[in-house]
């Protein structure tokens, strides 16, 4: 025997199954974009295509889907689009990384911090200070050299060539600067492991190792550093640091997105 709220409950569960296999087949347009055919994308979502087909009728009937004429392939419609970049504008390359830097600066027990590209250059904006003494380079404000630091190194590999030419070309002309093959072998190796330690660079004593964040498009939205004195951090690409390190900027990229560059 069927209850009240058992009958009352059933188009309320119709509802909720509609708009989980509707997020579905929505998912699965945003993974095989920017277009695919009706039987790949119901192989992909493990769906009939008969069932992907009424769904997305419905679909491009409210903007979220449309399809091609010339191929007949489906592909996000224009209210996808929008949603999509609302969510990417809520997103706060700060705000996403404070709980990540929080918890390697536990693990660590070292000062983590994050940087942005400011307009004179990579600028410290989230510091999370361990227990032991705190350099001056991790306040923030500070502006970091961009071929001085572990973190400005890690902004001159991945941004694009006409936001660092300036800066670069100023810091290249002064003493001690390196030499242009020396810059590009570090370059490659940046790519290369994702990270970049230096040792007593920007401060005596100090070692520091970096990674880069990746928003949508592969678009370097930050870099964060580990910063700890020479006798307790080693700044090892290959050491549990650096692991711990690298997998809080792929946690942190993927929340925003985005990865590193091929």
């Amino acid at each position: 025997m069927t209850s009240e709220n058992d009958s009352a409950g059933a188009p309320r569960r119709q509802k909720v199954q509609a708009a989980e296999v509707g997020t579905d087949i929505l998912k699965g347009l945003a993974e095989l974009a920017p277009a695919t055919s009706l039987s790949k994308l119901a192989e992909h979502v493990g769906m009939p295509a008969s069932k992907v087909h009424r769904y997305l009728q419905a679909l491009i009937a409210s903007g979220f889907a449309e399809q091609d004429a010339t191929t007949n392939h489906y592909g996000l419609g224009r209210e996808a689009l929008l949603v999509g970049l609302a969510a990417i504008g809520r997103l706060d390359v700060v705000k996403v990384s404070m709980p990540h830097l929080a918890e390697l600066r536990d693990t660590l027990n070292e000062t983590c911090f994050l940087a942005v590209w400011g307009n004179k250059g990579p600028t410290v904006v989230h510091v999370e200070q361990a227990l032991r003494a705190v350099t001056l380079v991790t306040q923030v404000g500070s502006v970091l050299p961009l071929l001085g630091s572990s973190t400005g190194l890690v902004f001159n590999t991945y941004l694009p060539e006409g936001e660092t030419a300036f800066l670069r070309d100023e810091e290249m002309a002064q003493p001690g600067a390196p030499a242009a093959a020396v810059l590009q072998e570090q370059m490659a190796q940046i790519r290369a492991t994702g990270l970049h330690p230096v040792h007593g660079l920007l401060m005596p004593g100090v070692n520091a190792l970096s990674a880069p964040l990746f928003a949508t498009g592969s678009k370097l939205a930050g870099v964060i550093t580990v910063v700890g004195a020479a006798s307790v951090f080693s700044a090892d690409t290959e050491g549990s640091a650096a692991e711990r390190l690298h997998r809080a900027a792929e946690a942190i990229s993927l929340r925003m997105g985005g990865q590193q560059p091929a």
